[in-house]
């Protein structure tokens, strides 16, 4: 039986330290993982997380903040729109390389419908 869909936008940025792609967790934490993000679902919660994404890029953690928009369906999260589930997963060729090997990217089904 598959869960409802949840529809809602997800902040990402580019980890100052070291570029990677990341996304604010539940915890307030940056993860390089999608399937933790943050979904806010509605308008205010949206602006709530834009605005910590500035507030962490005052302080340099991260830089290049922005929501997308993305659904929760069976647990994992599904980027809209490609540029994103590209981001979220890495390289497009070969697998074996970036984060699908290393066991970073998330759900390797988020390029599903593409």
């Amino acid at each position: 039986m598959t869960t409802p869909t949840e529809k809602g936008k997800i902040l990402t940025a580019n980890r100052l330290r070291d570029g990677e792609v990341v996304f604010l967790t539940h915890s307030g934490e940056w993860s390089e993982n999608i399937d933790g993000a943050v979904l806010a679902t509605e308008p205010q919660a949206q602006a709530a997380l834009e605005a910590r994404g500035k507030g962490d890029e005052g302080v340099n953690l991260v830089t290049g903040t922005y929501l997308f928009d993305a659904e929760r369906r069976d647990g994992h999260v599904f980027a809209s729109h490609i540029k994103e589930r590209i981001r979220s997963l890495g390289p497009t060729v070969r697998a074996d390389l970036g984060k699908q090997a290393q066991g970073k990217g998330g759900h390797f089904a988020a390029l599903q419908g593409v």
